[in-house]
């Protein structure tokens, strides 16, 4: 049962799709799809070592995946979408939070003057690979990386906007009314959750930590911890194709 219910004014449901392009010439075409293929291929060996080790190991497994550079997740650069967003200026200022932020790409593309955030990792060696990357960035006071445990983190003050990047694909279908009670308790009462999900499509090429999802599970589900969708972006703003 939820205690204190809000009603959250943003998520966002998308799944990656195949991007297509006419090559000029056969020979174009024959090196594109070989590149490719041998792309998909390499991807595709990372995602069956990444999905072994969690299987092998329920609890250090995801500490293992970054200690052995096993992250097909990571895009290497901001997802998409979140840039797409900020450009437009569509991100609410204030305080924000990325739970299971890796490397910590979004985390600094969201992070401004008005707007503080931070990024949330079980992993030691995500964090620390995060702020590493991000030494640097001239926005540096804006945006700082905790390790921690989502579910059982208490912080003092509520956010203005979560970003959950593909945290309630990768859960266990048992925890996902955790995962809605965390979301709630850390969101003040407007604010916003976008929610990157992973369609069904997905799910046998990836791992089996990607439960089967689609759209409208996802939305029949949200709402029953009263979740209140007010937009879908399009698919290919959400990862750029493996």
């Amino acid at each position: 049962m939820i205690v204190g219910i809000r009603k959250l004014p943003s998520i966002l449901g998308a799944a990656p799709l195949q991007s297509h392009r006419r090559l000029p010439t056969k020979l174009r075409m024959g090196q594109h799809n070989a590149e490719h293929n041998a792309s998909k291929s390499n991807h595709q060996s990372r995602v069956d070592k990444f999905s072994k080790v969690i299987r092998d190991d329920h609890t250090g497994g995801w500490e293992t995946c970054w200690e052995q550079g096993l992250t097909p997740w990571d895009l290497g650069q901001p997802t998409p979408v979140i840039s797409h967003l900020c450009a437009m200026g569509d991100l609410p200022n204030g305080r924000a939070l990325v739970p299971g932020c890796g490397s910590g790409y979004d985390v600094v593309q969201m992070a401004s003057s008005e707007r503080y955030v931070i990024g949330l990792d079980i992993s030691n060696n995500a964090i620390q690979k995060a702020r590493e990357l991000s030494s640097s960035s001239p926005k540096i006071r804006y945006f700082s990386f905790l390790k921690e445990d989502f579910f059982s983190w208490r912080p003092k003050e509520l956010f203005d906007l979560i970003f959950d990047y593909t945290f309630f694909s990768a859960i266990e279908p048992a925890m996902r009314v955790a995962w809605g009670q965390q979301m709630q308790m850390l969101l003040k009462p407007n604010g916003e959750l976008i929610t990157l999900i992973l369609i069904t499509i997905l799910v046998d090429h990836l791992t089996k930590f990607q439960f089967e999802i689609t759209r409208t599970y996802y939305f029949h589900w949200a709402s029953r911890l009263y979740l209140s969708r007010t937009m879908n972006m399009p698919s290919h703003l959400a990862r750029d194709e493996r």
